[in-house]
């Protein structure tokens, strides 16, 4: 029997890790109506099962990568992956609609902590020559798990119960823990400073606004809890740039924000984040509450947006090769404007499903052109040596823009309509669609404003689908894809 090889090893730990916490991102989208109907909670509480997840996941994700320098990769790993796993169990095992944000919010420090280290252990096992094609299945397992989270969700809650969706992860969890411990190699980092005091300011300052926005329509814009969230989030966020411009270690380092394509990339995906994943959170619940669909039928109605990324990668990247990168994420970026204004269009409680394809389509093959040669834009536009931190810098400012998404549609959705009727819904779900397509309408904007071609051209390999990414410095230059 032929002996499996360190390679193959790291790649099946970490890829599938990987798939866990990027699943976790969308998996709950067509599970909220059971959760709401077993659980209890209103909107406001909802988002906090999608947020919780995310917000913990965007701040901690460089925070995490450090802490793989200083104490080693497969330690931080092996406890992010205990931590994902038990935290999993709790969210399945949650009492009330409190314990599961909480158990959440601990599903994101565990991701955020496994994530990030992940590309590394790969590097170190993967030669060098095989690399490239390493990272672009790694890449390629988690766009998959992306896409699917959706219809995976709407599955396991139709034909178990929603509890499941988190309780699949823990014999997973279980069994790649030994794994973990024996087949990987451990390894330092050449940074052992942590940034504490810009981990703790961004939490802090990104939960704060989150926190206004969410209790905003409920609570009242001008009460003291929403206003002082607000306040004192955006002060917190200003005094993290003042910290991050003066520390030696930032955690986000600014200097990289003067390359023009660097900004151009990152606030392109911040906005795209924004718009799609408020608009998934949203129309996900249209189909069951107002459309009356099972969760699972859900799901695979919604496959024509969130499945044609894996279809659209590879014409992604013949056009790419024949009219550049920064022409097709602006292409994408635009057919997914012209995607939700359709739908903002068209929607009402009765619109039949075939209306509904052509916008969904369109959408999803503006994801399929932007995913795939956002990574070579972005590592284009730095040096070899600080493409980990890049490729940090774009995860974690992605994963933020999904939580503001969430947050900033449902409170233009509380303001206009509420879960009363179905026309109810649709009176706050078309004006969420509007925000969500300007929203992506300016990372149009953003992206154009990138010069035609970036500093540096390394040779780089293209993701085909959207990875969590990494934000190691790792020692050949060969970056990690990013989404």
């Amino acid at each position: 029997m032929r002996k499996i090889s360190p390679a193959v090893w790291a790649f099946l730990i970490t890829s599938t890790a990987g798939f866990m916490a990027a699943l976790d991102n969308l998996v709950v989208t067509t599970a909220l109506p059971s959760i709401r109907a077993h659980l209890g909670g209103g909107i406001t509480d909802l988002e906090w099962t999608v947020n919780a997840y995310t917000l913990t996941f965007a701040v901690l994700l460089m925070f995490g990568a450090a802490l793989g320098d200083r104490f080693g990769r497969r330690r931080i790993f092996t406890v992010g992956l205990a931590l994902f796993t038990l935290s999993s169990l709790a969210a399945a095992l949650a009492p009330n609609i409190g314990a599961l944000v909480a158990a959440r919010a601990a599903q994101g420090v565990g991701a955020a902590l496994l994530t990030p280290v992940s590309l590394t252990l790969l590097t170190a096992a993967v030669p060098a020559a095989r690399r490239g094609l390493a990272f672009g299945a790694w890449g390629a397992v988690n766009g998959m798990a992306v896409a699917l989270g959706p219809l995976i969700g709407g599955t396991v809650v139709e034909h178990l119960s929603w509890q499941w969706i988190f309780a699949l992860n823990v014999p997973i969890g279980l069994a790649l823990l030994p794994l973990a411990r024996l087949r990987l190699t451990e390894s330092h980092g050449p940074n052992s400073r942590l940034d504490v005091v810009g981990t703790a300011l961004a939490s802090a300052g990104l939960f704060g606004i989150v926190y206004g926005l969410i209790r905003g329509n409920s609570d009242g814009w001008t009460s003291g809890p929403v206003l002082s969230g607000l306040v004192v989030g955006a002060a917190l966020l200003v005094s993290f740039l003042v910290w991050e411009s003066r520390t030696a270690t930032p955690l986000l380092p600014l200097r990289l924000f003067r390359i023009r394509t660097f900004s151009a990339v990152n606030a392109a995906s911040m906005l795209m984040s924004l718009g799609m994943f408020g608009a998934i959170f949203l129309l996900s619940q249209f189909l069951q509450n107002v459309q009356g669909y099972s969760p699972m039928t859900a799901g695979v109605r919604m496959l024509p947006w969130t499945g044609m990324p894996m279809l659209v990668a590879p014409l992604a990247g013949l056009l790419v090769d024949r009219i550049g990168g920064r022409v097709v994420i602006a292409m994408g970026l635009a057919l997914q404007t012209l995607g939700l204004a359709w739908f903002a269009l068209i929607v009402s409680p009765h619109v039949s499903y075939v209306s509904q394809v052509p916008p969904l389509i369109i959408s999803g093959v503006g994801m399929a052109l932007f995913f795939s040669p956002v990574a070579a834009v972005l590592m284009g536009s730095v040096r070899p040596q600080e493409q980990g931190v890049a490729s940090g810098a774009n995860n974690a400012l992605r994963e933020v823009g999904g939580a503001l998404g969430v947050a900033v549609l449902t409170s233009v959705f509380t303001a206009h309509g509420s879960y009363a009727s179905g026309q109810s819904y649709v009176d706050g779900l078309t004006p969420a669609l509007w925000v969500g397509a300007a929203a992506i309408a300016a990372a149009t904007v953003a992206i154009l404003l990138a010069p035609r071609r970036s500093r540096t051209t390394p040779s780089l390999p293209v993701a085909s689908g959207e990875s969590s990414g990494t934000t190691d410095t790792v020692a050949d230059p060969t970056p990690a894809p990013v989404a």
